[in-house]
């Protein structure tokens, strides 16, 4: 999980999301209100399909693009469940919300990924599996 994960507001240009993307080198942003709890979730996906349609990013804003109301973990959620979730949804990104449902991490792909690799280095990969 990667702490501390970087987060725009509603009315966020798509502009200021693209370059904190690429400034920060990750693959989405969290978008949260006023009150700092998760409204949703913009992925390079939605920044390809926004310059796709043409849209003027300096006017569109992080909400008009963003994923609604994201499947979202809980920090103590089993790897498992995260990777079945993933899976299901065919999402690379998923938000880790504290119970006020304020963002307090994300858990990409690749984490998943590295995980997966630290438990085959331990042998523990094939049990994992086979609950």
């Amino acid at each position: 999980m990667t702490e501390q994960p970087v987060t725009v507001g509603l009315n966020t240009s798509i502009r200021d999301v693209a370059q904190l993307m690429r400034k920060n080198r990750i693959g989405s942003v969290l978008v949260v209100d006023e009150e700092g709890k998760l409204r949703g979730i913009v992925t390079e996906r939605d920044i390809v399909f926004a310059c796709s349609e043409g849209w003027d990013p300096n006017t569109k804003q992080a909400w008009e693009i963003m994923t609604e109301d994201p499947i979202a973990v809980k920090p103590d959620e089993d790897i498992v469940d995260v990777i079945k979730k993933m899976r299901d949804a065919n999402v690379r990104h998923l938000p880790v919300v504290d119970d006020e449902g304020k963002p307090i991490g994300i858990i990409s792909a690749r984490d998943i990924m590295d995980t997966i690799l630290t438990l085959a280095g331990l042998g523990m990969l094939h049990e994992l599996l086979r609950e």
